[in-house]
């Protein structure tokens, strides 16, 4: 065997072995192509169906090979050929679903892939009557009320022939899968790890353990081998722990030694661009890949949200029905059509839609939060919190469902909870403005003023989205009669507002004028005074106030009163405010205390 990085396990069958000896550079994309052409047969042989996909997507975006360098299929072995019939057999059920049949039919074979095969069917078994129970049981399911009752079995199997060092990379795949479904995390991630070495160009393994990891802390432990698939996995690791800056980096590598044709990678960017509200980019690069690849489904319920957030009604209506004559029992087309109901505020009809994706895959996250959305619209807040509370479940990473119980205890008044779950918000995505200024207003209602500044200052400097940060710091400081501070906060957003080159209206923008307006009008500053006056004059809400103020000025001026010369401490900000755009870099969660009733 080619010498290679990997761990080469005690048992290893001569069908997978050429398998093991991968690179850790992308020198060689022909053989990259080989491998990839080479696996994608073997976890196809074995009923993982997504992982072959992903393979057989990569490898298409390489150059083709000549016939001369097509690999042949690896060599069968005489446990092969003993269980071929059963095999055959029982893929053929396998494939149409029939589970236990199948399994039925593989008991007491000896090969690795006929094992395999028999394991992974009693465990899709399991999964399948799992989820018929759980079909019509959307409501409030407490976790771990319905199980998979064959783990327990096939975690005892597994667990026996691991020990005697007989699985090889699927077998270790299936038994990281049985202990992660068990809950036993520590021990799902060990067994991960292992499979990555004993087999690195399994994808399935990698994405596994990309979900059992929470932070960049955990990933660094991690002894990982040293393989170009390693690449792919730090990219897609890194844009689901928000670091996008990395995420881009890491695809943009990829791009440039040869898999510039991978819409897999295309639609990751995607997704990192969507993950940082970059919605132009993100709109563009999704309108790109739909014309390379109309017939994708993936990752368009991601698309979906974007045309939602940008209220393209007749784009997301044309995506809607081109992905229902595509396959309308897709659960990212349910999630499509949802987002497209709810954009017409048809909030019954929405939820009926995310309702219809939780019953075709109960664990897809998108579903959850989208339905918990829909209804705090419909001001169900005790159904929102389940379906948050499910989201948070499957991916205790989705920021936006903690941010959504935050905002269903903001409205049930209760600030401590609301608080908690905000902060976790926060510490997922801590330069999102919108988790700093949700923050500042619990930290606000709770009097804990010191904390609410620290928030807002912090919601401006990583680039405040709604142009609310500096309105309500300076609010803040008004009622702490911070009176410099808060003219400084004013000019600041006025100067954003005016800056920004946008005209919409700003609702604060008056409020902004009037104080300034009275601030120079007690500092004796006429003219600025009377400039902030006739602006008050624009406005209906402060039009009255700013002509009485003018009057004010012109009478003052006329007993000859001059303005004065004792001007208060110069405005200025720090340098790390001055930015305007988001900043892709993860900057660290705030230090904020926590308060306890």
């Amino acid at each position: 065997m080619a010498a290679g990085t990997s761990i080469v396990p005690v048992a290893v069958t001569a069908a997978v072995a050429p398998v093991l000896s991968t690179n850790s550079d992308f020198s060689d994309l022909r053989e990259i192509k080989k491998q990839l052409l080479l696996i994608a047969g073997l976890t196809r042989e074995r009923g993982l169906l997504h992982s072959s996909k992903w393979s057989a997507e990569l490898a298409f975006s390489l150059p083709s090979l000549p016939l001369a360098e097509l690999q042949p299929p690896p060599p069968i072995t005489e446990e092969d050929a003993q269980d071929m019939d059963a095999y055959t057999l029982a893929k053929a059920y396998f494939d149409v679903k029939e589970y236990d049949r199948a399994a039925h039919f593989l008991h007491g074979c000896n090969s690795k892939k006929a094992y395999f095969l028999y394991m992974y069917s009693r465990y899709l078994s399991g999964e399948k009557k799992k989820d018929d129970e759980t079909v019509d049981s959307l409501g409030p399911l407490e976790k771990g009320q319905v199980k998979n009752e064959a783990l327990r079995e096939l975690r005892v199997e597994l667990s026996k022939k691991h020990q005697a060092r007989e699985l090889d990379g699927f077998g270790l795949y299936l038994y990281g899968v049985v202990l992660r479904k068990l809950d036993l995390v520590k021990e799902a991630i060990d067994v991960f790890v292992e499979a990555t070495h004993v087999l690195p160009l399994h994808w399935g393994a990698w994405l596994e353990l990309c979900n059992l990891i929470t932070d960049k802390e955990m990933l660094k432990f991690l002894s990982l081998p040293d393989t170009w698939m390693k690449e792919f996995f730090l990219a897609h690791i890194y844009t689901e722990l928000q670091l996008i800056e990395e995420a881009l980096q890491k695809y943009q590598n990829l791009i440039d030694v040869g898999f510039s044709k991978s819409s897999y990678i295309v639609s990751q960017i995607a997704v990192a661009y969507h993950n940082i509200r970059d919605i132009d980019k993100a709109l563009s690069i999704f309108n790109e890949l739909r014309k390379q690849d109309p017939y994708r489904i993936e990752n368009m319920d991601t698309f979906s949200n974007l045309l939602y957030v940008r209220s393209m009604k007749s784009e997301l209506s044309y995506l809607a029905h081109n992905l229902c004559e595509i396959d309308k029992y897709r659960v990212e087309t349910c999630c499509v059509i949802g987002n497209y109901y709810s954009l017409r505020s048809q909030h019954e009809k929405a939820a009926l839609y995310f309702q219809r994706a939780l019953k075709l895959n109960p664990r897809y996250l998108g579903a959850w939060t989208l339905m918990g959305h829909e209804y705090m619209e419909m001001k169900n807040t005790s159904a929102a919190i389940q379906a948050y509370r499910h989201a948070i479940e499957v991916n205790k990473r989705d920021y936006r469902a903690w941010y959504g119980l935050g905002q269903t205890y903001e409205i049930l008044k209760m600030p401590f909870y609301c608080l908690y779950y905000y902060r976790r918000a926060h510490q997922l995505r801590p330069n999102d403005s919108r988790m700093l200024v949700a923050l500042g207003e619990c930290y606000e209602k709770l009097n804990q003023l010191v904390e609410a500044k620290k928030c807002y200052w912090r919601a401006y400097a990583v680039g405040d989205v709604e142009k609310m940060a500096l309105v309500k710091l300076a609010k803040l400081h008004e009622q702490l009669t911070e009176s410099e501070q808060a003219a400084q906060c004013y000019i600041k957003y006025i100067q954003d507002i005016y800056s920004c080159g946008e005209i919409v209206e700003h609702l604060e923008e008056s409020t902004a004028f009037r104080y300034l307006a009275q601030y120079y009008f007690k500092c004796k500053l006429w003219d600025e005074a009377s400039t902030c006056a006739q602006k008050c004059c624009a406005f209906n809400d402060t039009r009255e106030e700013g002509k009485a103020l003018l009057r004010q000025i012109l009478q003052l001026r006329n007993q000859g009163e001059t303005s004065t010369t004792e001007v208060p401490a110069p405005f200025f900000l720090p340098a790390s405010l001055s930015a305007n755009n988001t900043p892709t870099r993860r900057v660290s969660p705030l230090n904020l205390s926590s308060v306890t009733p």
